[in-house]
């Protein structure tokens, strides 16, 4: 299994670091989705519903990351899953940024519809749900901070997390606007800002999470660098049928046939290359196939 299989484990053992984390956080954000979610019913505050959606989407985001991490170790024994169920961070990932384009537009529709005729809101209850929902996102933005750069889909929930922390900034000051003002076309217009805020967000996730799953070549790598620092290597004449992709975050993959010349020697070449590989681009699953000069590709008898 070699590199692949430890870098593998790596990832599968980063997420795992993280799992006190997220559930301290899917608890403390689960208890003030359900308090958000009544006041706002008990205020008639459309802020505060936005609020209270976008939490939602945290408490999945985070439930759907911890399912991310257990099940790879679950799946690992399974024979005919060769690599696990890397790839089901990715979709969790896609999932939320789904769900958080579904609340923004159903946010902004009624925003929208209220602004024509703003109902009036409980600002006291409203303030002060607001504001415990802020304490409640900074909370859970210092939980998730650490696993943000090893996890995309812990990444989601940091993001979601982090763009809540803002939303409720902006419930308190529409609350703020209302109680002194008297001014009831605060509370909508929050909630638009919310739901424009939210689009940018799901639409950078859901593109992450769709770039891993086409399998389309890292962001951070170029390819046409990765095929000559191959052909750099000494003994190697050509390089043809290269692919790297991302098998799930933390976890670049790459395979090629490399053309080897006549005088070299076979171990060297795949150990020099893998080095490569992994100095250069940190690149750590390979699949290389090395070929003699002038193979001849049995499928229709051309040369490579």
């Amino acid at each position: 299994m070699g590199a692949g299989h430890d870098h593998g484990q790596q990832v599968m053992r980063a997420g795992e670091r993280h799992r006190g984390r997220l559930w301290a956080a899917f608890g403390l954000l689960a208890v003030f989705m359900v308090v958000e979610a009544v006041a706002a019913w008990l205020t008639g505050s459309l802020a505060l519903l936005s609020d209270a959606g976008h939490m939602f989407t945290d408490v999945l985001g985070i439930g759907m990351a911890l399912a991310a991490i257990t099940a790879p170790s679950r799946s690992s024994r399974d024979g005919q899953r060769t690599f696990g169920l890397y790839r089901a961070e990715v979709l969790a990932a896609l999932a939320n940024a789904v769900l958080l384009f579904g609340v923004a537009i159903y946010v902004l529709v009624e925003a929208v519809r209220r602004i024509g005729e703003p109902p009036e809101v409980l600002v006291g209850p409203m303030l002060a749900v607001a504001v415990a929902g802020l304490l409640a996102n900074v909370g859970a933005f210092l939980l998730l901070r650490s696993g943000a750069e090893e996890s995309l889909n812990v990444r989601g929930a940091y993001l979601e997390v982090l763009g809540d922390l803002f939303t409720s900034v902006g419930v308190i000051v529409a609350a703020v606007v209302i109680a002194v003002t008297d001014w009831w076309y605060a509370d909508p217009i929050i909630a638009v800002a919310v739901g424009l805020f939210i689009l940018p967000r799901t639409y950078r996730l859901g593109r992450a999470a769709l770039r891993i799953l086409v399998q389309a070549a890292p962001p951070h790598l170029d390819v046409a660098a990765v095929r000559e620092a191959l052909r750099g290597v000494d003994g190697v004449t050509d390089v043809h049928d290269l692919h790297v992709w991302t098998l799930t975050s933390g976890m670049d993959v790459a395979s090629a046939h490399l053309i080897l010349d006549r005088d070299a020697e076979f171990a060297g070449v795949l150990s020099a290359s893998r080095r490569t590989l992994h100095d250069r681009f940190h690149i750590d699953h390979a699949t290389l196939q090395a070929e003699p000069a002038g193979a001849v590709d049995v499928c229709d008898g051309s040369h490579w």
